[in-house]
């Protein structure tokens, strides 16, 4: 991709979009599609921010130049040109970095790159607002990943051994003041499938609880979980080996379930039908193929019963 036209100095007022534009920055090569959503979300925050001074609106000029030319470039990527592709591949790939983030921390391997992961992916889901709000367990989600990144930078700056897992959330901690809170990505070798299940939904979330935050289970990285992998002394080869997944059971009755003639399917049952079909195509980029057939199950049952 070609290098875009630098910025210029970010304006005090846009102090709290400089996370995401950095962000964007990182996945211009890793992931332009993502570079372009975070540029957007600072886009649109920037406007709501200060559109009226002239150091603001020079900034906001620039950044629009970016969005243009990355949209260019993009061409007729569906990501792009569709919304709900678009939302997917972000819900999918924050997704992956929470859980790679959040079973490290319940392994008890604290480092900076688990605290970048979790960081990144609440980052990420502020982007996703720009497709229209949350759902409950997106806030949730960020919310647990933004704390819980603090948590660890904190107890590691200061010597301490974080605790592993979940556990009280504080509201008195800002991570964006902790400039160093995890900069480096992710490390070498993917964490290896644990023995409960590796698959996440989040309609099927544990029942513990922690000031009202409910975390899903920790799960293993899939073979391609979206970060860049750095050269690691003392390591002769920086080949990923795909890790083992999880495939879920397929409900037997899904094969000879047949719509009935009776049962009538509301706009929103398409829509809702054809967003899981647009996750289960995003889940299949990274080759996660359980998120993919648990999607795919999700569809084929709405367009037959009529319920989720």
């Amino acid at each position: 991709m070609a290098a875009l036209a630098p910025l210029p100095p970010l304006p005090a007022q846009f102090k709290s979009i400089q996370h995401h534009l950095r962000t964007a920055q990182e996945h211009d090569k890793r992931d332009p599609v993502v570079a372009y959503y975070c540029r957007l979300y600072a886009m649109q925050t920037g406007m709501k921010i200060d559109s009226k001074t002239p150091e603001c609106r020079k900034f906001l000029s620039k950044l629009m130049d970016q969005l243009e030319a990355l949209k260019k470039q993009l061409g007729d990527n569906e990501a792009i040109t569709q919304e709900i592709v678009g939302c997917a591949h972000l819900e999918n790939y924050a997704l992956k970095m929470f859980l790679y983030a959040d079973n490290e921390d319940r392994a008890g391997r604290f480092h900076k790159n688990m605290i970048k992961s979790f960081y990144t992916a609440s980052l990420l889901i502020d982007v996703i607002t720009v497709f229209g709000e949350l759902t409950d367990e997106n806030v949730k989600h960020r919310k647990y990943a933004r704390w819980k990144a603090t948590y660890i930078h904190n107890c590691l700056k200061n010597g301490e051994t974080p605790q592993a897992g979940p556990v009280g959330i504080e509201e008195d901690n800002d991570v964006e003041e902790n400039e160093d809170a995890g900069a480096a990505s992710l490390p070498i070798h993917p964490p290896q499938p644990s023995s409960s299940s590796s698959t996440y939904d989040p309609s099927n979330m544990p029942s513990s609880s922690y000031t009202g935050i409910q975390i899903p289970p920790g799960a293993h990285a899939p073979a391609n979980t979206p970060a860049e992998v750095p050269h690691s002394p003392g390591v002769t080869s920086n080949t990923i080996q795909p890790t083992p997944q999880t495939i879920p059971a397929i409900d037997p009755a899904l094969f000879s379930t047949v719509s009935q003639g009776d049962i009538r399917l509301t706009p929103e049952d398409f829509a809702r039908a054809q967003k899981y079909c647009k996750y289960a195509g995003s889940a299949l980029q990274y080759e996660d193929v359980s998120t993919a057939i648990q999607n795919l199950q999700k569809a084929l049952k709405l367009l037959t019963t009529g319920r989720e």
